[in-house]
Order: structure tokens, then sequence, then C-alpha cells
């Protein structure tokens, strides 16, 4: 299989620059300008297709740059016309979306893959550039990561090709109780999937649940991240034990002054899970990280 390149060299090796953007206001109290744009995520107003419509509201009022959405609630709005109306109504731009697939079965593969391509499409569709990929959950007390390695990297490496036909890029989102969790299991698969079209999309938050230290992770998989969810994590008892950023344990700032290195990654997706009987509301928990953000010098549209 042909390799992009060698992947602990270059993340030893690679020189990144910032590179230079124009923002519509200067940075707050005197923080670095900042390049990265700042987008938000669905899921904070529920999964349903009906809270896509709140999300895009509230992310577009807050001034936040993008919005991801998830695949299957691209599918079940194109039964109604599309999101694009939406989206348009509300003067901001679809990012990408969620997809999950099963990487586990081979018998389900190809099946998977369809299914995966054709939200990919609709994300193409209403000018997103990323489908995250979402692994299938797993009963993980008895999951055999090294048994399963060689049919999930066939399965990211297949839909790889068919997402490089249609001019998109995947992102491997490790996650909770899926296929892909843990730190190993994350440089296992980024140190040997083909990353021509397939890229990684940490949820930093995720990372520091599991025990691992997120900073690492960004730092020595910079060249291959595409995507991110930003989220900070305390273990409390509101939404899934995260929490709004700046409210945690994870080094938001580090984690970002990294991020802002990358040559391949444009936006940053803000993600906070919804919680029953919440301390804050949806949109009150987007205007608490974005000022945090702001005072690390990120700039939100007017």
């Amino acid at each position: 299989m042909e390799r992009g390149y060698d992947r602990r060299t270059l993340c030893k090796t690679l020189a990144l620059g910032a590179g230079a953007a124009c923002l519509t206001a200067p940075p707050a109290h005197g923080a670095p300008r900042r390049r990265l744009k700042i987008g938000h995520t669905s899921i904070t107003w529920g999964f349903r297709p009906e809270n896509a419509e709140p999300g895009i509201r509230d992310s577009a009022r807050l001034g936040y740059h993008g919005y991801e959405s998830l695949g299957e609630v691209l599918q079940a709005w194109e039964e109604k016309g599309g999101l694009g109306r939406i989206l348009e109504e509300y003067n901001i731009p679809l990012t990408s979306a969620y997809c999950t697939i099963n990487l586990t079965d081979p018998a389900k593969r190809k099946d998977e893959i369809d299914k995966f391509v054709r939200s990919a499409k609709l994300i193409k569709k209403y000018g997103g550039k990323i489908a995250v990929i979402g692994p299938n959950g797993v009963k993980r007390p008895g999951f055999d990561f090294r048994a399963s390695k060689t049919g999930i990297l066939t399965t990211l490496n297949e839909l790889g090709k068919a997402l490089g036909d249609i001019g998109m890029v995947g992102t491997v989102h490790q996650h909770t109780r899926t296929s892909i969790e843990t730190r190993d299991e994350v440089y296992a698969i980024m140190d040997a999937v083909d990353t021509r079209n397939i890229g990684f999309g940490p949820d930093v938050a995720q990372l520091a649940a599991g025990g691992a230290d997120p900073v690492k992770i960004v730092k020595d998989l910079l060249p291959l991240i595409r995507s991110v969810h930003l989220k900070d994590f305390l273990g409390g008892p509101h939404w899934a034990g995260y929490c709004p950023l700046g409210q945690g344990k994870v080094d938001i700032p580090a984690v970002m002054d990294l991020l802002e290195k990358s040559k391949k990654l444009e936006y940053v997706m803000v993600e906070l899970d919804p919680s029953p009987n919440p301390p804050m509301t949806p949109f009150e928990t987007a205007k608490s990280s974005k000022e945090y953000l702001q005072k690390l010098g990120y700039t939100f549209r007017a």
C-alpha cells in the first residue's frame, strides 16, 4: 500500500507555519492573532432532525463560522427538500458532518461504505469538505482490538478510496465505547491507514476522559489532523462528564497553539454533549465557549 509519508519522522521534523488570515476584529485582551475558524457541532442541541434548526440558528446568532451536522440528519432533511434552505436562512456554512460506520463486521463493509458515501455526497452538496468517521460501538470489556485491526484498516482504506473518488476527506474520530477509543488504538490505526483521503479527527475531551494526554496526541499526529471536536472534560454530572471550554481539565490553550500550526486544518468545531436538566441551555454553553476562545484571540462573525 502506498503511504503518504513516514508519520513518526514527519511528526518530529516537519516545520509547520501558522499562516496568515484576515480577521474581522482584533484579538481580545492582547491575545495573539489566530488563523483557525471556530465552528460548532450539532449534538449540543440534540441528535434528531428537528434539532438541526435551533442549532443552526444559535450557532449563527453567536457568530460561529460554520456548523457540523450528522449524516443521518442530512439524509432525513433531504427527504424534506434538504438542509440547505435552513443554512441559507441563517447564513452559516456547513463544514462537515459526523457519520457512523461499522468498521469491524466485514459482511457489512460494502453496505456501510455505500451508506457513508451517500452522506458524504450530501456534505459536499452543501459546501462541506469533511466527513467525520464515527466508529461503531462495541462492548469494550471483551473487545479484541488486535483481532479487529486488520478489518478496521481494510474498511477505512476502502472508504478512503471511495471518498477520494468524490473529492471528499474522511477523518477518524476516536470515541468512547467504540472500536477506536484508546491512545494505543489511535496510534495503531493512524500509523497504518492510507492517509491520502483519511485523516485524524480527534475529540480532545474524549481523549482526556479516557486517560490519554490530548496535548501529546495532537502534537504527535498534528500533520494528520483534518478536523477537531473541541470541548472540555470535568467528570461532573452534566453533559456526560464534559463541560464548556475553560471549565475542565483539558489544556485548551496548549491544544489550540498546536492546532494553529497545522497546514491542513481550517475549522475547529466546538462541541458539548446534550444533557438532561443541564445548568445551562445549549445557547448558553455555546456562548460560554465562544467567550473563552475570544480570550485566546479567536474572532467570530458579526
